[in-house]
């Protein structure tokens, strides 16, 4: 039989908290260049092989109809303690829906995010109990993963790279630059867009000063 397609479950911030570092460049743009990150990565996301379900973490009622029409589930974070206790709400409420599949968190900041590279991350982490992928900057982390919903233990936030491996979570080294770019600054953007950013953040993108 086939492995269980993997269950996705994405934390998305309230738009008037995401994205400070983009407020100057983004100006009255920010809470819509959020947005349409978030779902860009949901999005391909949802297209990848290796995915069953994504299970977005919202409390933001625009975002959540966004995430809701592309076909995500989408779920308040009812603890409202920070990123980590939303993804493991997230992951439990996954676990309910989809018992025995593999439980993956993925970062809700990469616009550039293609299916096939996520496809191939998650294949490489069935063969490891948990694991995870570092951003490009080497210090963060933009997947996590599990095979048991029990084992789901994310450390997101600064130097979360470091947290995932003396947790003891094996580092996946592989060459996917659009799982690995992360957003956070303008630099990280213009990144994102040079590797080619989904339709939503491309055109949010252009109505920013160049």
């Amino acid at each position: 039989m086939d492995p269980l397609p993997w269950s996705v479950v994405v934390p998305v911030k309230r738009p008037e908290l995401a994205k400070t570092r983009l407020r100057t460049l983004a100006g009255p743009h920010r809470a819509e260049l959020a947005r349409a990150i978030a779902a860009d990565t949901v999005a391909a996301a949802l297209v990848a092989r290796q995915v069953g379900e994504v299970v977005a973490v919202t409390d933001d009622d625009e975002t959540s109809a966004v995430l809701r029409g592309l076909g995500a589930v989408v779920v308040s974070d009812d603890p409202g303690e920070g990123l980590n206790p939303a993804l493991r709400h997230g992951a439990t409420v996954a676990g309910r829906r989809r018992p025995g599949a593999p439980v993956a968190a993925l970062s809700a900041d990469l616009p550039a995010l293609r299916p096939d590279e996520l496809d191939a991350a998650l294949s490489a982490a069935r063969e490891h109990a948990v694991c995870f992928v570092a951003d490009l900057a080497g210090t963060g982390t933009t997947l996590y993963t599990t095979g048991q919903v029990q084992r789901f233990a994310p450390q997101f936030g600064p130097r979360s790279r470091a947290a995932h491996r003396a947790a003891g979570a094996v580092e996946l080294d592989l060459q996917v630059p659009s799982l690995r770019r992360d957003v956070d600054t303008p630099v990280d953007l213009w990144d994102a867009l040079r590797l080619g950013t989904g339709p939503r953040t491309a055109r949010v993108a252009g109505l920013l000063p160049g």
